[in-house]
């Protein structure tokens, strides 16, 4: 009787004590997969997959003058290469300065058109085929719409050199003094101030760091004939992020 009593008590022990431990076992278990779960919760919520910051640009398009020189300048590709940094980001909007050299290659009218035209008297003449090189500094502010599109509006203002690339001699006795009445033109003369704005257009791409978009602009030159030109352009880029 009593080693029955003895071995039911001592069962008794055992299965409580494997009872308390399968339950430390299950709390323990527990409140590790919490805290797994809210480790998880947490990257989730720190990863951006939009990355902003310094970025390098990469731009083409195509550029026309519609004012004075519509007649003389005809529409043309333009290649740029840029750096810029948002320096004010929030999830919905951001702020970016930026810095682009830009060049344009155009086709013009002949000397002999412009001549026959009156340029000489409007002020307007230029030697022909062109090519513009312009350094331009911006400003831009976007508002994003969804997770990887945004818009926003730029504005800036540079310098733009249009160089002479006919022979200097040819040019100061054919051109100037025999086509043009001896009055040489000013766009090749002087660099010219450039003012700008307009909208751009921002799409963030699944590759890491990559965005594509595109520019649209105005673009006033002061000199680019008299008193100035103004240039409509659109270019599409491609932007790195770093």
């Amino acid at each position: 009787m009593n080693k029955t009593l003895f071995a039911l008590i001592l069962s008794s022990l055992v299965c409580s004590v494997g009872t308390a431990q399968a339950q430390d076992l299950d709390l323990d278990g527990g409140t590790t997969k919490k805290k797994k779960k809210e480790f998880k919760v947490k990257i989730d919520q720190e990863v951006k997959e939009v990355t902003k910051g310094l970025y390098a640009k990469s731009t083409v398009g195509g550029a026309a003058y519609v004012l004075s020189l519509s007649n003389s300048i005809y529409p043309g590709v333009v290649l740029g290469m840029g750096v810029g940094k948002d320096f004010y980001d929030t999830q919905n909007f951001s702020a970016a300065w930026e810095v682009n050299f830009l060049q344009g290659v155009h086709n013009g009218a002949y000397y002999e058109q412009q001549a026959d035209a009156g340029c000489s008297q409007l002020g307007n003449c230029i030697q022909g085929d062109l090519r513009t090189f312009s350094l331009v500094g911006s400003a831009e502010a976007s508002w994003y719409v969804a997770k990887r599109f945004g818009f926003g509006v730029r504005g800036g203002a540079g310098i733009m050199f249009v160089p002479l690339l006919m022979d200097r001699t040819f040019y100061d006795t054919e051109v100037v003094a025999q086509e043009w009445g001896g009055i040489a033109s000013q766009v090749h003369s002087a660099p010219h101030p450039v003012g700008m704005g307009g909208f751009t257009f921002e799409y963030y791409t699944k590759l890491a760091h990559f965005s594509v978009g595109l520019d649209v602009d105005a673009n006033f030159v002061v000199g680019l004939g008299n008193p100035g030109d103004l240039g409509i352009s659109g270019n599409g880029y491609l932007k790195y992020t770093f």
